[in-house]
């Protein structure tokens, strides 16, 4: 509650500065409608990543790139759940160029294909410097000449173009370097089992251009050096756990062709709309190891939080994993540690996802469920009733409850956003009142000590 206060802009602030994006979640839908173009980039910026010496003029040089392969029936319509994606495309764009300035250079890079892993690197063999995972930047620029992105991944990178006037270089998948077992790579499964198709296409195993860059003048103002800090990054403490899960990935039948080909599900289950598979409590930190029972690697994806890798398969993670990351590739035959927590929202009824992010095993069921509760919230027994009224509301609403609520309860609303605003609350006995007149038209909730008690349409 801020006493006094009006409606107010202000939100609190859920993620880093960093590249996301965002896609439909319908079920058995997903590929479709990605590989269809329903899907795009988020970019968020924020007062730390202002202070840094960064390019970041859209398009000029700081530049979105989201690579997609497609593949096209006999009626040139978009086709899913192939291994014939043969075309390679950027930005919806076929043999896509791009015009670059002579100095250092913001990539953006977003892996939005449906299965195929890619193992970047420039045609000359330069240089880069990581700066940017899944879920924000590094503390420190990496340096590498190669960079391998799954289904789902982010990063952000910095080439140094300096010098380089008139030049021509193209950004490269260099496939033929990327360990079996990766769709993308040479091969995946072995001489018992195969995926249908995969040895058709010339894409895999092998090295192809993906954009040509063209070098251009210098922009005023350039940047012309990296800077050697970034932002601090603390990851989450593993003395400070509160519980350990150990989930598996593995073929729901048995059979050499069904630990390449699936159906797969995560602990012996598929999805299931009507079932919860795993509940957190608010403000725990978790550690979970991910273990690949099959012959193919899963993108491991979850959703609402950002995790720090602990190990890979009991190894400390390479640079390109350190960070925060809400995808991280699991091998074949192989386990992937990370540590989180459940720090954001939590609702008993409302869950988050967590799946394979090779969008045709999603679909297929490749994936669970997660809910974060509050064992501390005022409601967390869901045994209290509201009634929200009128609905929809146009100026004034009221909550009323069938127990007393607190004086004290902090009340708050949520648009479709996720943006938590400021609002003006009374709080009589059983009953919340507030003026929601400059609302703009939407969907809102209402949360009180941090949990979502009912929803109301502004109009």
């Amino acid at each position: 509650i801020n006493s006094g206060a009006t409606w107010s802009p202000q939100f609190t602030v859920l993620n880093n500065a960093g590249t996301f994006w965002y896609h439909p979640h319908g079920e058995n839908k997903t590929d479709l409608q990605v590989s269809r173009g329903i899907a795009g980039m988020i970019i968020i910026r924020d007062q730390l990543e202002a202070a840094l010496s960064l390019p970041r003029t859209y398009g000029v040089d700081d530049i979105p790139l989201i690579i997609q392969t497609k593949s096209f029936d006999i009626l040139n319509q978009i086709q899913i759940a192939t291994q014939l994606d043969t075309l390679v495309m950027v930005n919806a764009t076929v043999n896509a160029q791009q015009d670059v300035p002579a100095q250092v250079v913001r990539f953006r890079l977003l892996n939005g294909s449906s299965e195929r892993s890619y193992f970047f690197g420039f045609s000359n063999n330069m240089s880069f410097s990581l700066i940017g995972t899944d879920g924000g930047l590094k503390a420190a620029p990496a340096e590498m000449n190669r960079l391998r992105l799954s289904p789902g991944e982010r990063a952000e990178i910095l080439i140094n173009f300096s010098g380089m006037l008139d030049q021509s270089i193209h950004l490269m998948s260099y496939s033929s370097e990327m360990p079996n077992g990766i769709v993308g790579a040479q091969s995946v499964g072995n001489g018992t089992a195969q995926i249908p198709e995969y040895s058709l296409n010339l894409l895999n195993g092998a090295d192809f251009n993906i954009l040509q860059l063209d070098i251009v003048e210098q922009t005023i103002n350039a940047i012309t050096t990296i800077p050697a800090t970034l932002i601090p990054y603390v990851p989450f403490s593993t003395a400070n756990v509160n519980v350990e899960r150990n989930l598996s990935m593995a073929s729901m039948i048995a059979g050499p062709e069904a630990m390449v080909v699936g159906p797969f599900g995560i602990d012996g289950v598929q999805f299931d709309m009507d079932v919860i598979n795993i509940t957190c409590q608010l403000n725990d930190i978790e550690i979970w190891t991910i273990t690949n029972q099959t012959m193919l690697a899963h993108p491991f994806h979850i959703h609402d939080i950002q995790f720090n890798v602990v190990n890979f398969n009991g190894n400390t993670p390479p640079p390109d994993q350190e960070g925060w990351k809400d995808v991280v590739l699991v091998m074949p035959q192989q386990s992937v540690s990370f540590i989180t927590k459940f720090e954001t929202f939590s609702d008993p009824d409302v869950p988050y996802m967590y799946h394979c992010h090779l969008l045709h095993h999603e679909d297929e069921g490749m994936m669970g469920s997660f809910r974060v509760v509050d064992p501390n919230a005022l409601f967390e027994n869901a045994t209290t009733n509201f009634r929200c009224f009128p609905n929809p509301v146009r100026d004034r609403v009221q909550i009323i409850s069938d127990k007393r609520i607190e004086s004290n309860a902090s009340v708050a609303v949520i648009d479709m956003q996720g943006r938590i605003l400021c609002c003006t609350a009374n709080i009589s006995d059983n009953k919340i009142d507030f003026n929601v007149s400059e609302l703009a038209v939407g969907v809102y909730q209402v949360m009180v000590n941090g949990k979502t008690i009912t929803r109301f349409i502004k109009n």
